[in-house]
């Protein structure tokens, strides 16, 4: 009897190190996954505040090129109608939809050839590009620009790297019970293959 009661708690004790040992197992590769979102989650994030930083240099920008080319305005009502439709597009969830992300590119790609068309016009004010204001202005867009072009690819990065893992076993079985999904990338634009000249001819 006392044999029989050994060999029964032995086969509850190793099911129930089993049962810990599969716990575990789930929740540590869940927790690794958690923490590669984050990550991606703080790369976007990043993104956002470069571009938005961008989107608030714009009406400066346009009202200094207002006061010295004010007929210009086909081209500073382009550059303003582009800025409010990048500020309307709702960027929660952008990095979860591909087809939001490709939203998100279009309208800031949108915002960068309306910016560019700026730059030819900038051309034609010498005394324009010599402002203090606008020069000021212009080091500052550069800068916004290259931060961007960083942090796209910062994110691009994370993202990778969370995706990967999510399609890897035996983290794609815990990823699909709990509802993780792959993350957009950010894809080069046609003519899009290096950073934005914006040096409004320095």
């Amino acid at each position: 009897m006392n044999k029989a009661l050994i060999a029964i708690l032995a086969v509850v004790g190793l099911l129930l190190l089993a049962g810990l040992g599969a716990f575990g197992w789930y929740f540590g590769i869940r927790n690794d996954l958690v923490g590669r979102e984050e990550n991606v989650n703080s790369t976007w994030s990043q993104v956002q505040n470069v571009y938005q930083r961008r989107a608030d240099l714009i009406p400066n920008l346009v009202k200094t090129v207002q006061a010295y080319a004010g007929h210009e305005q086909e081209t500073l009502v382009g550059v303003t109608e582009a800025r409010s439709k990048v500020n309307n597009i709702n960027v929660a969830s952008v990095a979860n939809d591909p087809a939001r992300m490709e939203q998100f590119m279009g309208a800031q790609g949108e915002l960068s050839s309306a910016l560019s068309r700026l730059m030819v016009v900038v051309e034609r004010y010498p005394d324009l590009k010599a402002n203090e204001n606008f020069r000021d202005l212009q080091v500052q867009l550069e800068g916004t620009e290259n931060r961007i072009t960083v942090e796209r690819m910062r994110y691009n990065e994370a993202a990778q790297a969370f995706n990967t893992r999510i399609r890897q076993f035996p983290a794609s079985i815990v990823a699909g019970m709990s509802g993780f999904s792959r993350k957009a990338y950010f894809q080069a634009q046609a003519g899009a293959e290096k950073t934005p000249e914006v040096n409004f001819g320095r």
